[in-house]
């Protein structure tokens, strides 16, 4: 594919999925802290069925919402549902997916370093792993299970764990994480698609044939929504983590996604128990220190020079030959990059003196983290990184 129109292409499905992303997640957001909000309502709505109401105030205007325990005595004549949001969002991920990772699988999915795979083999390997993803959780989903939050809740951590080491051992690290994100999201999208809106249809249909509706429908809903929502946060920075190297580019890159996880499961945890009245600071104390922790621990170790090296001498022009054979494919006015066609982040070395203007990030992710070039598709030495570490100690 013309690489202009893969930029194009890429520009337009990632704004759509942003869009439609902020849109269910803040539906999904917003009824979570409804329901939590809800109180006990005077007994003329109880009369009529209401379980919780509540008021607010918004745009200038006043809200009275009520929610049925079960349903209306009748259904409105209009009804809004609350699907699309999910549907769209899934749809436009998928196809972000399928650009980036299955259609430019050699330059993004593809790290010989990790796995020698062809295109066709790293594809059937990526929709594999959503699909028995997806499949773990809907049998463990569909079982007794699901009346047991904590222990379902340590079962799918484990999964999520095998799943994270077995991506990472397959895929370049940021296929690994946007495979877990893929995961994710399907069953965010499954739980809507198989567990939500089949309750809700069901809720429905009883009402219109005059049936008293069976409340296990609004549970099994609500156990759904419930796993919805602790992975919003999750998934978030999935979406973002390729902007991190210092994240996937860990020799541990599995365990630190697990980490961040469980971290910010933990932050939506806080807010959840904050909607219910419940003050627990800890819970976000707690989040902040092993996010300090988890960044002080994968910190990349500063390349230390032996006295040999530092006694060598490495000129502007020999620093130049490097960056310009091994960086400025993808970092000049003019990208002979196969995929990128324009200056990556807008960093542009045409002299040594943008070089220097960039020397600490040269340092950060060329010599410490080692992430650039992007999977080092140029080919740089160790020799080339340690002549680049000397050079920046004398600037």
């Amino acid at each position: 594919m013309d690489p202009y129109i893969n930029e194009w292409l890429n520009l337009i499905i990632r704004f759509a999925h942003l869009i439609t992303g902020i849109a269910w997640i803040g539906a999904s957001f917003y009824f979570v802290w409804l329901d939590n909000h809800l109180e006990t309502p005077p007994q003329e709505k109880i009369d009529k069925g209401i379980g919780g109401d509540l008021w607010a105030i918004h745009g200038g205007g006043f809200y009275e919402v009520a929610k049925y325990k079960l349903a209306p005595p009748k259904i409105p004549t209009t009804l809004h549902w609350f699907k699309w949001e999910a549907y769209t969002t899934w749809l436009t991920g998928f196809l972000l997916l399928s650009l980036m990772f299955y259609v430019g699988a050699e330059s993004y999915l593809i790290d010989r370093r990790v796995a020698d795979l062809t295109q066709l083999q790293a594809i059937v390997l990526g929709i594999g792993s959503i699909v028995v993803g997806v499949g773990i959780y809907e049998f463990l989903v569909r079982t007794k299970l699901r009346n047991h939050g904590i222990i379902l809740g340590l079962i799918l951590i484990a999964v999520a764990t095998a799943l994270s080491y077995g991506l990472t051992q397959i895929f370049s690290a940021r296929g690994a994480y946007m495979h877990m994100g893929a995961i994710i999201g399907t069953i965010m999208a499954g739980n809507v698609a198989f567990g939500i809106m089949p309750s809700q249809r069901a809720l429905v249909k009883a009402v219109e044939e005059g049936r008293a509706p069976d409340p296990s429908y609004g549970l099994n809903a609500k156990v759904r929504s419930t796993h919805n929502t602790y992975t919003t946060l999750p998934i978030i920075f999935i979406m973002i983590s390729n902007h991190y190297p210092m994240t996937y580019n860990h020799s541990a890159n599995w365990l630190v996604l697990i980490a961040i996880i469980l971290i910010t499961a933990s932050v939506r945890q806080y807010f959840v128990l904050r909607h219910f009245g419940k003050q627990k600071p800890l819970v976000l104390v707690g989040s902040v220190v092993a996010t300090i922790v988890l960044a002080f621990l994968i910190a990349p170790k500063s390349v230390e020079l032996n006295e040999a090296q530092k006694q060598l001498t490495v000129s502007d022009t020999q620093a130049m030959q490097i960056i310009e054979q091994r960086c400025s494919a993808c970092h000049s006015n003019n990208n002979t990059d196969d995929m990128f066609k324009t200056a990556q982040a807008g960093i542009v070395f045409n002299d040594i003196n943008s070089i220097k203007q960039w020397a600490p990030r040269i340092k950060a992710r060329v010599i410490d983290a080692q992430d650039m070039p992007f999977m080092n598709k140029t080919n740089m030495t160790k020799e080339e990184r340690t002549h680049l570490a000397i050079w920046l100690t004398q600037k």
